[in-house]
């Protein structure tokens, strides 16, 4: 065979492989899972108290939800025995992870927007946070104003960094910006008196806030930022597999179910260390809850 044959050949069975690949992305998602009987959970490893490890097992308020949404697929597909493997993302990798197929689901801490729509969907809202500050005590920074010159941190792949980078551009703050990997290490970051403010969603600078040797030595600060709503992620266009998800979500909130959840992750003690965050649920969850939908405003 000659070369451009052989070329030739590996070209099109590359572009076979392609094309089925995309079938298998594009396929029916719902329909795979009971086929395989088993569903792909994407979570955090610190995401607390919404997506978190605990002694390697995932667990939190979003993963509460998500399981909920496993037991309504097992009871309205007769499929008892159907599994769960998880799979741990972070702010760079869970988009992907579903987009790509990956994972069937990403139960984690994070926000609806229209860029990110624009590769997945998104399912009813069960949070809604805000973006603040965390910062040390002794400090005494109250306000963004405050930290004019100073150097702040925030987590790669979140809607923090681009909030961050719009406020320093506007108030012309001079601020020096910084990228962690994870929330962990911007948290460290604080501790090590790296930086001088940690820039993310409020609930999460809360649960890094209590997990610290000395909580009473930071505070959260500063007006709201940025509205964040928190939502399930899955593939794009999945209409069956979203029906499902949404109404599961739509019946915990209808039925006050997700009241309790809510009580049970942010006001009281969780693990590992049975802290308690004390995070009242504020008005604009509430009045989300009244009217249920995957519609959020960008």
């Amino acid at each position: 065979m000659s070369n451009y044959r052989k070329a030739q050949r590996s070209f099109w069975v590359s572009v076979c492989c392609l094309g089925l690949s995309s079938l298998a992305l594009a396929g029916d998602r719902l329909d795979q899972i009971l086929e395989k009987n088993e569903i792909v959970i994407a979570h955090r490893e610190a995401s607390v108290p919404l997506s978190y490890l605990d002694n390697g097992k995932p667990i939190g308020y979003s993963l509460d939800i998500c399981h909920a949404v496993v037991e309504s697929l097992k009871k309205q597909y007769k499929r008892p025995n159907l599994t769960i493997r998880y799979l741990v993302v972070t702010s760079q990798t869970r988009i992907p992870a579903i987009a790509e197929g990956k994972a069937d689901l990403e139960c984690g801490s994070t926000t609806n927007t229209a860029e990110r729509r624009q590769k997945v969907d998104f399912t009813i809202p069960h949070f809604i946070s805000t973006a603040k500050f965390l910062v040390r005590k002794a400090d005494r920074i109250q306000k963004i104003e405050d930290l004019r010159g100073k150097t702040v941190v925030s987590t790669q792949g979140t809607t923090n960094i681009k909030t961050l980078h719009k406020q320093n551009d506007e108030r012309v703050l001079n601020l020096n910006i910084l990228e962690s990997k994870d929330h962990a290490e911007g948290f460290r970051f604080l501790v090590e008196k790296k930086v001088d403010a940690f820039a993310m969603d409020d609930i999460l600078l809360y649960g890094l806030r209590a997990s610290a040797a000395n909580p009473d030595d930071y505070e959260v600060i500063g007006k709201p930022m940025t509205i964040e709503p928190y939502a399930i992620m899955l593939p794009k266009n999945q209409k069956r597999l979203k029906a499902v998800v949404d109404g599961e979500i739509a019946r915990m909130i209808t039925s006050f179910e997700i009241y309790t959840l809510y009580k049970k992750w942010f006001e009281s003690p969780i693990p590992p260390r049975g802290i308690n965050l004390n995070v009242p649920m504020s008005f604009l969850l509430r009045d989300s809850f009244k009217f249920p939908t995957d519609k959020v405003n960008d």
